[in-house]
């Protein structure tokens, strides 16, 4: 068995950073990571060049010294986003893709898009620049099953929006079922990131023997076949799918309460996670594809040069049940067995 791993250094293509004190609290266990796409859900949202600048000015303020991280910025997508202002923050450098919420999705979402033909001109604008469109893809119609909307965003939304626009380039973020990696193998200028608490857990998790709050998260998790499915596209080698852990930290009051917050904060453990969910799969010569290989390729960046090695010990590897966050306390994410693979700096 192979107990050592040296890998680039790993992305990630979907964070929550959040701000304020829960960015304080939260960024230094993301500071390891080479680069990231950081969400723009704020309240107000990230929605102009200007938005994004401060917003990364605060990120970096937030870092420890010997930080590696890049945060790479993300535009929140209204029906009033201006196009030109897309294209010269993108030409700037200032943000490295756009981010799709319909209205109502998920936590901070309530200004998304409602109606798709008015952000036409922005998505037309983007396929000519090449701008990713980062989409959370579920429909938010009360008459569609939670556990379908994916499926039916796919059809309804997506595959149109697509069709109507040739060129753009699309990542289909947290992907939850085999209709998602069918869609994304179907081929064009699609990627899809995954999840590492998709890879582990299924709405059984959630439901099974009373309500676990912080198993709770959008999209929720599906049937253990979506499960498979998603495990089995990650540990491929499939260079359309690449990690993107969607960790989003909320205080525990507000996960565990009448109505809780969805999010599951797997930044401190995901790479173990991934670790363990490859060599389960007899795929650990793939995990460097899919942590730090396939997003830069996707995103047209290159990998990073300096690497971190995994070294699998005969301890399991120790993570914090929650963390201090301004007064609060935010519950890490907890797969339900021991963690093996621990991260060291690379000599």
């Amino acid at each position: 068995m192979n107990n050592f791993l040296r890998l680039r250094r790993p992305d990630d293509w979907h964070l929550h950073l959040r701000d304020q004190q829960m960015l304080a609290a939260v960024a230094p266990w993301s500071a390891g990571l080479g680069r990231a796409i950081i969400m723009p859900n704020l309240v107000p949202p990230v929605v102009t060049g200007t938005h994004a600048a401060e917003y990364r000015a605060r990120i970096l303020a937030a870092l420890p010294e010997n930080a590696t991280l890049r945060p790479l910025m993300t535009l929140y997508l209204t029906e009033t986003t201006d196009p030109a202002d897309v294209l010269a923050a993108h030409g700037a450098g200032i943000i490295s893709a756009v981010k799709l919420y319909p209205a109502g999705a998920t936590t901070n979402s309530a200004s998304g898009v409602r109606d798709f033909d008015r952000v036409r001109p922005v998505f037309e604008a983007m396929a000519e620049a090449g701008i990713p469109l980062c989409v959370h893809g579920e429909v938010t119609d009360q008459a569609v099953d939670i556990f379908d909307r994916e499926a039916v965003f796919i059809d309804c939304v997506l595959d149109p929006v697509r069709r109507a626009t040739p060129g753009l380039r699309v990542v289909m973020e947290h992907v939850t079922t085999r209709d998602g990696v069918d869609y994304v193998r179907a081929g064009g200028d699609i990627g899809a990131t995954i999840t590492t608490h998709h890879l582990v857990i299924n709405r059984n998790h959630i439901l099974a023997g009373g309500i676990r709050p912080h198993y709770y998260c959008l999209p929720v998790a599906k049937r253990e076949s979506h499960r498979l499915a998603l495990v089995e596209a990650a540990t491929s080698g499939d260079p359309r799918f690449f990690s993107g852990t969607d960790s989003a930290p909320h205080p525990d009051r507000a996960k565990e309460s009448a109505c809780g917050c969805a999010g599951c904060f797997t930044a401190p453990n995901w790479l173990s996670i991934c670790a363990h969910v490859f060599e389960e799969a007899g795929a650990l010569d793939k995990l460097e594809g899919f942590t730090s290989l396939n997003g830069p390729a996707f995103y047209r960046l290159p990998p990073n040069e300096d690497h971190i090695r995994l070294v699998r010990h005969d301890e399991p590897a120790v993570f914090p049940d929650r963390i201090e966050a301004g007064g609060e306390t935010v519950t890490v994410f907890d797969p339900g067995f021991p963690l093996f693979w621990h991260i060291e700096t690379d000599a």
